[in-house]
């Protein structure tokens, strides 16, 4: 049995063979009216076919159009144009079957054309307020499927942000600490685990959050490192104010930074540096993500990393197509360069009553 879909659209051919059946039938009706002239079926057959011809030429040129993305009254315009002009050739063609090249005058010709450009002129705006109801309904769609990957990605962060490596770590540090007699570090560090499982589980879903909100995030991560590495991790930020609004995918650089840090600073003796900038230009927002430490990219193709980026550009794939950009590069200096570029849109902070 195939799936019912309650979203499924009907095609061109069904709204059309639906649409111009329904206004046969009108038109059949008025023919046979007592008020009105006997006719038979003959001119409204004739009529109705050469309006659905035009409007079969018009789907052409209006789908042309609503690919344009025009503001409403250039649209409108563009739409009239044509309808005046395929409203004249389909009045003329109408007039030609049921009248004959010798009956056709002017006088009658004027207010059919105008009849004929009319009713098309309405086909187009129900053409362009289909379409934009499908597109609509599409992109309601894609944002659902977006923060449905989100939240699984959200419970996989668990499985590759805090691998069971990770969290032996961190509590083997936290055993330290307390060995140490260190009980305000351990507890500390504790709360900080603690802190950021909880903001993983969050119920309150979004597909995008503010670039400050997604730092955050970030630093509660960092923190985290921080006090299981000490001195041998060093965090630097460049975010540029204007840039914290910003919408951003949720959990979009804590993988990265993640990443910097396993892979570029925790395996050397000595540690290292981890950069992350954000910037805009064009009305494109850049965020970059550094590390300092050994050139070698083999490291970044290993199963933690490889599941990070594969998981980060899934997501960025879902949430804007092909509108950003998503890659890596090894400087000669050393460490590697993590670099996002997506449309710059400001969060709408919604107003306190």
């Amino acid at each position: 049995m195939a799936d019912k879909n309650p979203l499924r659209f009907y095609s061109f051919w069904q709204l059309q063979a639906t649409g111009w059946g329904s206004f046969y039938l009108l038109q059949l009706a008025e023919s046979f009216a007592p008020i009105h002239r006997p006719g038979g079926l003959r001119e409204p057959t004739l009529i109705v076919a050469f309006m659905l011809l035009g409007s079969c030429a018009l789907r052409y040129a209006c789908r042309s159009l609503s690919r344009r993305s025009l503001p409403w009254l250039s649209l409108e315009w563009r739409a009239a144009v044509w309808c005046l002009g395929v409203g004249t050739v389909s009045a003329f063609g109408a007039e030609l079957a049921i009248l004959g090249i010798q009956k056709i005058t002017w006088a009658r010709h004027a207010p059919n054309t105008l009849q004929f450009a009319f009713m098309l002129f309405m086909w187009c705006n129900l053409y362009f307020s289909i379409k934009q109801w499908q597109q609509s309904v599409h992109e309601r769609e894609r944002v659902l499927h977006a923060e449905t990957e989100v939240r699984e990605v959200r419970l996989r962060a668990l499985r590759y942000q805090l691998n069971p490596h990770f969290l032996f770590n961190s509590l083997n540090a936290v055993s330290t600490l307390v060995l140490d007699g260190n009980a305000s570090g351990a507890t500390r560090m504790l709360a900080q685990i603690s802190d950021l499982l909880r903001t993983s589980l969050d119920d309150n879903v979004t597909s995008e959050i503010a670039l400050s909100q997604e730092l955050a995030f970030t630093e509660q991560y960092i923190a985290i490192e921080q006090t299981r590495l000490g001195d041998r991790l060093q965090v630097e930020f460049a975010i540029h104010p204007e840039t914290l609004d910003a919408l951003v995918p949720s959990m979009l650089l804590q993988p990265l930074v993640e990443n910097a840090v396993r892979h570029g600073v925790a395996p050397l003796v000595q540690g290292g540096r981890v950069a992350i900038e954000s910037d805009f230009h064009d009305n494109w927002l850049r965020m970059v993500i550094s590390n300092s430490g050994r050139r070698e990219p083999e490291r970044q193709t290993n199963a933690g990393s490889g599941i990070g980026q594969s998981n980060t550009a899934a997501r960025l794939e879902t949430l804007y197509g092909s509108n950003h950009k998503f890659w890596m590069e090894w400087p000669e200096a050393g460490g590697c360069r993590v670099t996002v570029e997506l449309p710059f849109r400001p969060a709408v902070h919604k107003q306190e009553a």
